[in-house]
Order: C-alpha cells, then sequence, then structure tokens
C-alpha cells in the first residue's frame, strides 16, 4: 500500500477513537497490518516476475540472432546439410504425417522478419502447407535406371515449367529479380524443374554474334540463371538451338553458313552441316559460370541438355535426315560431357517405323520419328509435346480433349513397351487467345496431362513429368503470348499444378521406402 494511504488511513484511525472502542480500535489496526504486509508480497513478486521476463526476452533475442545467422551460414555453405536433415526426417516421419518441408529460402525470409522470436512460430524447418521434394545444386546429378529418372537413390519426377526467357531478362541486372522471383514461385508450388533456352543466336541482343563469337553480358545472364536455379532448389533442360527463326535457329545457322560461301539451298540443309552447331555445343558446355565458378558441364543444377527445340525437317519426311543428325551431335555432346542426360527435343510425331501409329498423329508430318529418333543409344530420355489447340484448330475443345488423351495414352504405351526410357511431356498448354476460351477449358488441359502422368507413375511406369508452358511473373506483359500462366491470376490452375506436386511427392516416397 502507498505510504500516503498508510498517513489517511492512520488519521481515519485518530478521528473514530473518540468514538470507538480500543477493542475495536485494535482490531482495525492489525486487519490494516495484515493488508500492508500482502501489498508488499504481491507488489515484490510482481517485481520478481517482471525481472524473469526481461532475462528470458534478453535470452530469446541473443538466441534468435544466433539463429540468424546459422540460417545465413548454412543459406550459403551448407545448404545441402539442411536438405538432407529435412528429407532423412520427412522420411521417418512417413508421408501421411502432414508434416511437409519449409524452403530454405522462406527460413531464412522469416527469420529476417524476426517470427521466429515468437517461441509459437519456431517450426525448426517444417511446417503445415507445401508437399513438396525440393532439390538442391548439392544433390548431384540425375541420371536413369531404366525408364525412371533417379536422384541420390530415389526416383525423380520432373514437375516443372518453361521459361524460355530466363537468360534474355537476367542479362539486364536490373532485372534479375524476376528469375528470383519465378524460381521461388515455382519452388512455392511444389515445380522443381524449368526447361529454357540457352541460345540466342545473330539479332538483337544475342548471345552469339557468329559462329564462335560471344555476348560475354548474355553468358553473365545465364550463368545467373543456373546459379539462382541452384538456390531454390530448381533443375534445368538447357536447349541448344531452336528449329525456328525466333532468336535465331536454324535459319540463322544456315545464313551465317552461306556468308562463308557454302551452297545450300535451304534451312533443312542445317541437319547436314554440323561443324557450326558443334561450336556452339562445346562453347555452353564448357562455359565456366562467372558467379558459381563451376563448369556447365560439371553442374549438378543441370539435369539435361536438348539438341533442339522442336527439330522438323519438311524436306525428308522419311526422318532420315533428323535421325542422322540426332545421332551425330548426340555422340559429339556426350564426348565432353558424360554427366548430364541427354534428349533431342522431339514433339512426338510418328514416323515411318511405325505407320499404324502415324494415325495418331495430327495429320501432318514433321520428318521426324518418334520412335526410331529416342531409340539412339545416347538419347536418355524421350519428349512429347501436347498443343491441340494449335494442330487441330477448325475442331471443337471436346474432340482437342479426345485427341490429346490418345496422344498421351499412345506415346506412354509406347515408351513403356518399345523404347523403356523415361517419358517427359515436356510442354503443353492452351492459349487464353482460342475462341471461346475460358480458365475451366485450360483447366481440364492441365488435369487431363496430369492425370495421365500420375496413373503411369503410380503404376511403376514411364510417364516421369510435365513442364507447362509457360510460367511468367507479375509485370512481365512483353513476355505474354497467350500460354502464359502467372499465379496470382490463376489460383484454380495454380492448385493443379500444387496438387500434381504433392501427388507424385507421394509416389516419391513410397518407392523411397521400398530402397530399404
Amino acid at each position: 500500500m502507498p505510504e500516503d494511504m498508510d498517513q489517511t488511513f492512520l488519521q481515519d484511525l485518530e478521528n473514530r477513537t473518540s468514538t470507538e472502542s480500543v477493542p475495536r480500535c485494535k482490531a482495525r489496526l492489525e486487519r490494516h497490518k495484515r493488508i500492508m504486509e500482502q501489498a508488499a508480497k504481491a507488489l515484490a513478486e510482481k517485481n520478481m516476475r517482471d525481472l524473469l521476463a526481461q532475462k528470458e526476452q534478453a535470452e530469446r533475442n541473443r538466441l534468435a540472432e544466433s539463429f540468424d545467422a546459422d540460417i545465413k551460414r548454412w543459406a550459403t555453405q551448407k545448404e545441402g546439410n539442411l536438405h538432407a536433415l529435412l528429407s532423412t526426417l520427412q522420411y521417418i516421419l512417413g508421408p501421411d504425417c502432414s508434416w511437409q518441408p519449409i524452403s530454405l529460402t522462406e527460413i531464412i525470409a522469416t527469420a529476417a522478419r524476426n517470427e521466429f522470436r515468437n517461441p509459437g512460430s519456431l517450426r525448426l524447418v517444417y511446417k503445415l502447407q507445401k508437399s513438396h521434394f525440393q532439390a538442391t545444386a548439392e544433390d548431384g546429378f540425375i541420371t536413369v535406371e531404366r525408364e525412371h529418372f533417379i536422384l541420390n537413390g530415389s526416383r525423380y519426377y520432373a514437375h516443372g515449367f518453361n521459361a524460355y526467357w530466363l537468360m534474355y531478362v537476367a542479362s539486364d541486372p536490373s532485372q534479375r529479380y524476376k528469375i528470383s522471383s519465378a524460381f521461388q514461385q515455382a519452388a512455392n508450388h511444389g515445380l522443381e524443374i524449368a526447361r529454357t533456352w540457352a541460345f540466342r543466336d545473330g539479332g538483337f541482343s544475342p548471345l552469339q554474334y557468329s559462329p564462335g563469337s560471344y555476348n560475354e553480358h548474355m553468358f553473365q545472364g545465364l550463368d545467373f540463371v543456373v546459379s539462382e536455379a541452384g538456390k531454390y532448389g530448381i533443375k534445368l533442360i538447357l536447349s541448344l538451338v531452336n528449329n525456328y527463326e525466333d532468336s535465331g535457329g536454324k535459319k540463322q545457322y544456315v545464313s551465317w553458313a552461306r556468308n562463308q560461301g557454302q551452297n545450300l539451298s535451304s534451312d533443312d540443309d542445317f541437319f547436314t552441316n554440323s561443324a557450326v552447331n558443334t561450336r556452339h555445343i562445346k562453347a555452353v558446355l564448357t562455359r565456366e559460370n562467372s558467379i558459381t565458378g563451376i563448369a556447365y558441364k560439371d553442374d549438378p543444377t543441370i539435369m539435361a541438355w536438348e539438341l533442339m527445340n522442336e527439330p522438323r525437317c519438311s524436306r525428308d519426311p522419311s526422318g532420315s535426315t533428323v535421325q542422322a543428325w540426332i545421332a551425330e551431335m548426340a555422340s559429339y555432346l556426350k564426348s565432353i560431357d558424360r554427366n548430364h542426360l541427354l534428349e533431342a527435343g522431339l514433339e512426338g510425331f510418328y514416323g515411318q517405323s511405325d505407320a499404324h501409329q502415324q494415325q495418331n498423329n495430327p495429320q501432318f508430318q514433321m520428318g521426324t520419328d518418334f520412335i526410331t529418333n529416342n531409340q539412339i543409344p545416347d538419347i536418355d530420355f524421350a519428349t512429347v509435346h501436347s498443343y491441340p489447340d494449335q494442330w487441330l484448330t477448325s475442331q471443337s475443345d471436346e474432340a482437342q480433349l479426345s485427341f490429346l488423351n490418345d496422344w498421351l495414352n499412345s506415346h506412354i504405351q509406347d515408351v513403356q513397351t518399345v523404347l523403356q526410357k523415361p517419358l517427359l511431356f515436356a510442354e503443353f498448354g492452351k492459349s487464353c487467345k482460342d475462341a471461346g476460351y475460358d480458365t475451366y477449358k485450360r483447366d481440364e488441359l492441365f488435369n487431363t496431362v496430369y492425370s495421365a502422368i500420375y496413373s503411369s507413375a503410380r503404376g511403376g511406369g514411364v510417364a516421369a513429368g510435365g513442364l507447362f508452358w509457360q510460367l511468367l511473373t507479375e509485370g512481365m506483359d512483353n513476355f505474354r503470348d497467350g500460354y502464359e500462366i502467372v499465379f496470382s491470376e490463376s489460383p484454380s490452375t495454380a492448385s493443379l499444378i500444387a496438387e500434381q506436386s504433392q501427388k507424385l511427392n507421394k509416389i516419391r516416397q513410397k518407392y523411397a521406402r521400398l530402397r530399404f
């Protein structure tokens, strides 16, 4: 009780003495003393609690600062060890425990916001949200065992996206945040692989000014892409040349050859004039990353090389010209790099080796042969692209979807029984520019592709994943082509993508347990 309250009580007691008996006054005095003692004890206890709370808060702050430093150190030096801990802990808990991995970058961001200083929010490395296995640059190279991708002894499913623009945008350091944002958003939705261009031949802002002459600024953009992908656990497929004249392509190579005095009559002469093309292959594979110091051919962030984006040779519908070119280029590339996988970049059109399956083609032939081209020993896995809205423009959405089902299933079956290699659906999508388009129709196409992949993978089949075309982030309107997926604009599609990640992750966990 405060002193002024004590004085007030004594004055009151003197005023009452003349009217109260002595015993009653003594009783009042005893009660006052007891109240004073209780108040003093309560005040002392409160002061002690406040002191302890201050000490505890100071210790929490000290630990949080130390934890922040450790997280940042792990992020730059020992990311692989931390992810190994996550994978082991998740395996022990099992796939149905509902505890799922939190990305390392999110841990760092959370620590930076000091959220870990709330004891209830310190969840170490797991949280109840995402369900996806994250690779890191330290995980090692992806390999093939018969019809499956393998990473660190476990099956790997290539659930991902296309983003052809990565190198070009990253060549401008002020725009590199867009690459980081794309990788972060991709990882948050369980995407683990990106397919992108490692070419810009001639023209505006090229990678290759002329045969063997390179733009260092553009190459540094690609260096950043590879380095940044490793930080976010994103594997890469790098395509080495384009069939089309966008970004140069085979047309530019033929033009260069003509300028050197060669007599070439067609863009398809590219396939019989390998000297210029092999020079670029060697330049990219042996490039030493200016950020990491690791040569591309030695970097496990790269999953695979792609010889060409959608090779076509209309001059030779038999497919033999493309067959010879793939064999030659594949052998040359493997002579430089035996670490990485290789694919040809095919769309999946059947050729003369299987006349019966040609009926599954969309009524045209592009001088390739899905079966024989992929039987070349140095080709490690097969690819298929799926664009029914481009191939069957005069048909209804229902007819296009029916074609897609047959297209997917026939390739899965043929790869399973004939090729016996992994099968990647490397491009698919639906344009918002299509007549009568709505989001539901695009989601229906995504679900059709994802369901075919999941059905095959669940049964131990060859379907090893799918890459939609294409991922953009906010503020990239100049890159919109109708097929773009911006997660913030497409919540239903984003949900389908995340769900597919969870389903494939459960399959991976199932087969991982069977190995022990």
